[in-house]
């Protein structure tokens, strides 16, 4: 199942279990897992982006090795709202994922990566630096984003 509505992705959940957060880009994928409670969204990994069989089977091995209940995949959305060429690539992942088997919830990541970089920036964190981290941070505050919706 893959639904943007949180109240679906809520519904089709156990009620404990961890989720997975990705940030797909077009050269690498940024991991982010919670705990079982669902309170609290950590930066895991990376994925440089290869052939697609390789990034199914790493996100495959993730799932696997950490008994993931769900999936939440940032939404490249438009400033607007409206849909974009990466939004249709971000969407066209999920369905070719979705036989990993747990629900997936599209996530609007519009400020994701902006907003990482800046507290990056901030922390006077380098460029190359930035670069090896904003993926998997991106990925932790979009699946931070969607736990505390949950939550409430």
């Amino acid at each position: 199942m893959i639904t943007p509505n949180l109240g679906d992705f809520r519904a089709a959940l156990p009620v404990r279990g961890r989720l997975i957060g990705l940030d797909v880009g077009t050269r690498t994928i940024g991991v982010a897992l919670c705990d079982a409670e669902r309170t609290i969204a950590s930066p895991a990994e990376t994925i440089a982006r290869t052939k697609f069989t390789a990034d199914l089977a790493r996100l495959e091995s993730l799932c696997a090795g950490h008994t993931i209940a769900g999936l939440v995949i940032g939404l490249p959305l438009s400033l607007d709202g409206s849909d974009s060429p990466r939004t249709q690539a971000v969407r066209a992942f999920a369905r070719n994922i979705e036989r990993l088997g747990p629900p997936i919830l599209l996530w609007d990541e519009r400020w994701s990566t902006q907003a990482v970089t800046r507290t990056l920036i901030d922390a006077d964190h380098s460029r190359k630096r930035r670069a090896a981290l904003v993926d998997k941070l991106a990925a932790a505050y979009i699946l931070q984003g969607a736990i505390d919706a949950l939550a409430s």
